[in-house]
């Protein structure tokens, strides 16, 4: 079971390093443009090896697509990262060059490989895998609301004063500060609902920290974060390996599903060794279904840039 992890910035390599840790994968290639890094931290990760005790084989190699032969999943990560006071939408011109070469690459050397997207606009560059790719859309996973769903319960638990593994909460909607969806109507504390403990105050709080949970750590940072993007996509990679049947949220294409067509958004579905297998239905009230349309109507309005710049 080979994976790719394609840029070994940041989220790449933690993402190799969270792979491996979990000792899931029997490879791992990390493959970067930049002449040495891939190979620097492929070494560096497996000097570790004999202290973690996996037995995961991590390869570096540098923009060598023949390398990623054969691969079961391939992670996406390159691209230029947000600065402060930069939104994911101002990233599209940019990175839809750079994931589009990328996917055809992949493709040409693994044409049953499973992509995990984590480059942003992620929903955007997800519809525009699936689009330049030519795969089932099975096979073509965005992963933000995996991440966005574990930033939810962060601030749900420390709210709560909870365990973050006793929450169960998702978000969905659009990868972006502006139209991802917090649910906290549905959110529960080992099935009992979390809005039994909180004020409305503290739910729109809650709520709203969330939605700019990717923005607070970049002003902090001075750079998009890695660990939880990291462990997030790890986590999607793992089910799918190991066909887990795990429920994430995650941006997959919609064709009617939840009045939505033609578009990847994030949804609640179940990853196995097929990709996304199905979507898991949900039943939302009338401010979160017009919640759910304004914030597909966003990612369509990024899409539409993809169309007239001629990227698909």
């Amino acid at each position: 079971m080979k994976v790719t992890i394609i840029g070994a910035g940041a989220v790449g390599a933690t993402t190799a390093d969270n792979i491996a840790r979990a000792n899931f994968a029997e490879e791992v290639v990390l493959l970067d443009i930049k002449e040495g890094v891939a190979e620097g931290k492929a070494q560096d990760m497996m000097q570790t090896a004999a202290l973690l005790g996996f037995d995961t084989k991590i390869k570096g190699v540098t923009n060598d697509y023949l390398q990623t032969a054969g691969s079961s999943v391939a992670v996406i990560t390159s691209g230029i990262p947000r600065k402060p006071g930069m939104t994911r939408e101002e990233l599209i011109g940019t990175n839809a060059n750079i994931v589009k070469t990328v996917v055809e690459n992949l493709v040409k050397h693994s044409p049953d490989v499973i992509i995990l997207v984590v480059s942003n606009p992620m929903d955007t560059m997800t519809y525009l895998a699936l689009k330049a790719s030519g795969l089932p859309k099975n096979r073509i996973i965005g992963m933000g609301g995996a991440l966005d769903s574990a930033r939810f319960k962060f601030q749900l638990a420390t709210k709560l004063n909870a365990s973050p593994s006793d929450l169960n909460a998702i978000v969905i909607g659009g990868h972006g500060d502006t139209t991802m969806i917090p649910l906290i109507q549905k959110a529960t504390w080992n099935s009992i609902p979390v809005t039994q403990f909180l004020s409305e105050e503290e739910q729109a709080d809650i709520v709203k920290k969330t939605m700019v949970g990717g923005a607070t750590l970049t002003a902090l940072i001075g750079t998009s974060a890695w660990y939880a993007p990291g462990a997030a996509t790890a986590a999607m990679v793992k089910s799918i390996v190991l066909n887990e049947n795990k429920l994430f949220t995650a941006s997959v294409y919609l064709e009617g599903e939840m009045g939505q067509h033609d578009i990847n958004i994030g949804v609640p579905v179940i990853i196995n060794k097929n990709g996304w297998d199905k979507i898991v239905p949900l039943e939302l009230s009338s401010e979160e279904q017009a919640a759910f349309k304004a914030s597909a109507e966003a990612v369509r309005n990024m899409n539409a840039v993809l169309k007239d710049s001629n990227f698909i």
